[in-house]
């Protein structure tokens, strides 16, 4: 029973849809501009723990992949610019659909970079300041 009660809860924070919603470009380029100053290829960040153009963990693209299975692929193609975008749009359709739908950049770069419950972190404020002066230009 508890592990039905968890699972509803689970699905209720998610996008329910099965829709995946399109991040916003704008979003997208800050992020690859503070991650990587624009750079592709397969990037390693964070003492080895990051790769590609996005900076994605291990358990960012793990977490994203379970969630939009249609993804595919191993952690290593997230080298390649497009399959990160891919690998980032799942990810924050699952902790941030609603941040989506609002373009609440804040939040979902903050998601982004402190994970799931990054938005409410102190520590990604200074990562938020970044995308921001970037989204400003």
């Amino acid at each position: 029973m508890k592990k039905l009660i968890v699972s509803v809860i689970l699905l209720a924070a998610l996008n329910c849809s099965g829709e995946i919603l399109k991040l916003n470009e704008k979003l997208i380029r800050a992020i690859h501009s503070v991650e990587t100053g624009n750079r592709f290829g397969a990037i390693k960040g964070d003492g080895g723990k990051a790769l590609g153009p996005l900076q994605i963990h291990y358990s960012y693209w793990l977490d994203a992949t379970e969630f939009d299975k249609t993804i595919g692929g191993s952690y290593s193609d997230c080298a390649d610019y497009q399959y990160s975008c891919r690998v980032a749009t799942a990810y924050l359709n699952r902790y941030g659909a609603k941040y989506i739908k609002s373009n609440d950049f804040e939040k979902l770069s903050r998601i982004h970079n402190g994970g799931p419950t990054g938005y409410k972190r102190a520590s990604t404020m200074e990562y938020w300041k970044k995308i921001q002066a970037r989204l400003d230009k």
